[in-house]
């Protein structure tokens, strides 16, 4: 079987492409169709909505982190038995970081490399007319990236619909639906950006309604038309992340929920077992694990539940004595010494590390890694470079003492130093592994 895609762009972050993107997959899946999703980008949060919409795992494509090969052949895994793939770009459809060919992290990458169309979605609030020049710009900008057609979001009337898509439809982009605008189909946020699914309550009962404002607003026979077929080349696995060992104890709840989904599957696609515990039930990794992995996620939001979950602190000191464990962003503000939450209250945490992080103390770090690494461990060998991204809010209230895991740079090239911690056979940092350089 092969599939169709079509990529989901538009101008700017908040013009409502996830809200669009996760009502399309329901609204298809209710109609019979194989469809599943894909979230350019670095953004770990999205795909857990693209597989609430549509019960199928969710994946990131990222063209900055990844090699084209490694792209392919996650894209053909994702394309495997399915009729639609919606792939959701990130922020603007152009927007990513400059450097190689191709590799900007940016969507329309996406659209060069598999030669697919793009939905373009349109917030037309605060405008109208308007709305055609914006069009127009995207479908002559670059000509290997396809608008295939357009939608308007967030109208406020009949007549702002139809002054807003006769004008786009007056220069050769066809219109294929306007969404009026509604509050009651806003996903909430927080710090980090949408709420995630898992946490979302009624996550089911607000697809729904996505997807009957997407059957009553949009063509979703013309949409489905406008993705062409994904004929994608076979790639290879040979960038993706080695399993860190046979045996993975993986934290697992509300406070550790930032694992990318590429990372976990090829894991598992070497062979890998997963074992997942919770810390906030106070569950200790299993002894008979190779090695335990704390990825990112909200500790800051749990910190006293951390702080009180002896059995998971103990449990954990007992298996770093002689297995490798590694913390990825929150997971390694866990293995210092202390976090001090947004309230300024400080709470104990595991020290298997000497750092003390404080998320009281706010200072957003957001941006593509690349980071090489100075010792063997679970995250790589030394010398090995890894392509990652860092987005957390915490700050370092004390770096600590320990030998530092990583020397990383931006993804332009610039060198920022010396990064994370490693003690013994514990190890950490803020950046999250995404691929091998």
């Amino acid at each position: 079987m092969t599939a169709r895609a079509l990529i989901i762009g538009a101008p700017r972050s908040g013009s409502g492409k996830t809200s669009v993107t996760i009502g399309l997959l329901r609204a298809f899946a209710r109609r019979g169709v194989k469809v599943r999703g894909i979230k350019t980008g670095p953004d770990y949060i999205d795909p857990g909505f693209h597989e609430a919409a549509t019960h199928l795992p969710g994946l990131n494509l990222d063209s900055w982190a990844m090699a084209p090969d490694l792209l392919r052949h996650l894209a053909r895994q994702q394309a495997d038995d399915a009729e639609l793939i919606l792939i959701e770009s990130a922020m603007g459809l152009f927007d990513g970081i400059p450097g190689e060919k191709n590799r900007s992290g940016a969507a329309s990458d996406l659209a060069r490399l598999f030669g697919l169309p793009v939905l373009l979605v349109l917030d037309v609030s605060g405008q109208s007319q308007t709305a055609a020049a914006i069009a127009y710009g995207f479908a002559h900008y670059d000509p290997q990236v396809k608008i295939a057609a357009c939608l308007l979001n967030r109208a406020g009337s009949e007549r702002h619909k139809k002054l807003g898509g006769d004008a786009i439809e007056a220069i050769g982009l066809p219109v294929v639906g306007a969404i009026l605008r509604d509050p009651a189909l806003i996903l909430p946020e927080r710090h980090l950006g949408l709420v995630q699914a898992s946490e979302h309550p009624e996550m089911d009962a607000h697809i729904e309604r996505l997807a009957d404002a997407m059957e009553a607003s949009l063509d979703l026979d013309a949409i489905h038309a406008a993705a062409e077929p994904f004929e994608i080349p076979t790639g290879s696995a040979e960038k993706a992340l080695p399993p860190p060992g046979q045996r993975i104890a993986l934290a697992q709840d509300a406070a550790f929920t930032f694992l990318y989904p590429h990372v976990k599957r090829e894991w598992q696609a070497r062979g890998a077992e997963i074992i997942p515990f919770s810390p906030l039930a106070d569950e200790a990794p299993a002894a008979d694990c190779d090695v335990c992995w704390l990825p990112g996620g909200y500790p800051e939001l749990h910190a006293g539940k951390l702080a009180a979950a002896e059995n998971f602190r103990t449990g954990l000191k007992r298996f770093a004595d002689t297995k490798p464990v590694h913390g990825e962003c929150g997971g390694y503000m866990v293995l210092g010494e202390t976090l001090e939450d947004a309230d300024g209250i400080t709470h104990a945490m595991t020290g298997l590390l000497s750092h003390r992080t404080s998320f009281a103390k706010r200072k957003m770090n957001l941006g593509y890694r690349r980071a090489e690494i100075l010792a063997d461990g679970p995250v790589g060998s030394k010398g090995m470079v890894i392509r990652g991204h860092e987005f957390h809010y915490a700050s370092v209230l004390s770096p600590g003492t320990d030998i530092p895991l990583a020397v990383i740079a931006d993804g332009g090239g610039r060198e920022i130093g010396k990064t994370g911690g490693r003690r013994g056979l514990v190890s950490g940092a803020f950046f999250h592994a995404i691929a091998r350089a």
